[in-house]
């Protein structure tokens, strides 16, 4: 399902952003991005899914609402959405912007999300919006939610018609620190591989000076592809990686950790996932080992994130990309490396075979204790200066409130201060302090 919009601003209004927290409303409209935000202006969906829906979704007298309730549905069930600038051979026409309708938004959000983000929803709206909307918010009550069966669109028998794989050759990008019998585990089943990589670059890291390699085993036994070892005392995954993207040759590349086990048909079944879906970039199911087997996500889906270590790209894709240092032993530099995947016009999928068994090794890690600069602050900063980055990089602003509200909510349950008005106070300092930090970070950039 694709379309494109010519109009300045969504059918749906950006207020979305208060309920939605994926990468998915944020819409670089130059290139192909994945989006449930449709428009009737152009577009186009194959008419088996139509058939498929005809059953399970109310059609609407607006048929914008219905274009984007399909979408919203269905994309979390397999169905590829998305906003395609090619549609158009010439988008310079401007069509008339889109009146809000808050009862519209409201009907929305109950029809799609869970009802306890009609109440979030009505508070954002006061809050940010300084908006009073008592009708819509009641209003949508009457409204009955919609949803798919999780199997809708298994009987849809697709093959891409995209030929992606080329010469088929991968190298294999390995961060890690301190984890020798771990990483050995890793190359052997590597090694086992029925479709072996050409090259594995491992990036070893050591802070200590004078320290030398403990990766004996590289040179002492004999493997069935090439090693590239780099040796550092500087440690962060960010860093890691970014001197390991360096040196990617082959076609592909599997981004992995030091502590996974993988089964010998891995890459080949990888392989022929990428080929029969016609994406460059891939997500793999990776669980510990006591994951619960009935919360595995078990359908192939449009993924809002990116996983560092559980992910094969086509390495044409990020030439030009690299790992946001100034994420270095925070959090989210997953989720800024996959937006600027999809930004660039790559779209990732998440498939949940084949799996990955994280082992989540206790000792070691590619993360080592650091001291953060904003360690010694009085007031810590809430979020981490990370995390608010990441939000302001690549979420709206009304996404990045509506997760202030969220995190209000959810931090009071496990922090210290009991008095509400107090909590509220501090709560806002905390803010404003992660705020700071994310600029500075941002500003080394």
């Amino acid at each position: 399902m694709a379309s494109y919009n010519l109009s300045p601003n969504n059918f749906i209004s950006d207020t979305i952003g208060y309920v939605d927290s994926s990468p998915f409303l944020k819409i670089n409209k130059e290139v192909s991005y994945p989006t449930w935000m449709m428009s009737s202006n152009v577009g186009g969906i194959h008419a088996s899914v139509l058939l498929l829906l005809k059953n399970q979704i109310q059609i609407d007298a607006d048929f914008d609402y219905f274009l984007n309730s399909i979408a919203r549905l269905g994309m979390s069930k397999g169905l590829l959405c998305y906003s395609n600038p090619k549609l158009l051979k010439d988008c310079s026409q401007i069509f008339p912007k889109h009146k809000e309708n808050k009862s519209l938004l409201f009907r929305f959000v109950k029809q799609h999300y869970k009802t306890r983000w009609i109440f979030l929803l009505f508070l954002n709206l006061f809050l940010y919006k300084r908006t009073l909307v008592v009708f819509p918010f009641l209003m949508s009550f009457f409204y009955k939610k919609r949803g798919l069966k999780i199997d809708t669109f298994h009987e849809i028998k697709a093959e891409s018609n995209n030929k992606v794989i080329e010469k088929g050759t991968i190298d294999v990008i390995i961060p890690t620190i301190g984890r020798k019998k771990y990483l050995y585990d890793t190359l052997k089943d590597i090694s086992f591989q029925t479709f072996l990589p050409t090259s594995i670059i491992i990036v070893e890291q050591n802070p200590v000076q004078d320290s030398i390699t403990e990766l004996d085993y590289i040179v002492n036994e004999d493997w069935p592809f090439q090693i590239k070892h780099i040796f550092t005392h500087q440690t962060g995954a960010c860093n890691a990686r970014n001197l390991a993207l360096k040196e990617v040759k082959s076609e592909w590349v599997f981004m992995a950790d030091d502590d996974i086990r993988i089964k010998s048909d891995f890459l080949e079944k990888t392989f022929e996932i990428i080929r029969k879906e016609g994406f460059e970039q891939i997500t793999l199911g990776c669980y510990q080992p006591d994951y619960p087997l009935d919360k595995k996500i078990k359908q192939k889906f449009q993924w809002g994130g990116f996983g560092s270590g559980c992910s094969m790209v086509k390495a044409e894709n990020i030439k030009t990309l690299t790992y946001n240092m100034s994420f270095e032993f925070g959090y989210g530099e997953d989720s800024d490396f996959g937006m600027q995947l999809r930004n660039l016009g790559h779209d990732i999928l998440y498939s949940p075979k084949p799996e990955i068994l994280h082992i989540k090794a206790p000792i070691g890690g590619f993360r080592t204790k650091h001291i953060l600069a904003w360690a010694d602050e009085k007031i810590k900063p809430k979020p981490s200066p990370t995390v608010m980055l990441n939000k302001i990089l690549n979420f709206t602003q009304e996404q990045i409130e509506g997760y202030r509200t969220v995190l209000f909510f959810k931090y009071y349950k496990v922090q210290k201060i009991r008095n509400p008005l107090r909590y509220y106070s501090n709560y806002k300092k905390q803010w404003s302090k992660s705020q700071y930090w994310a600029s500075k970070l941002n500003s080394k950039q």
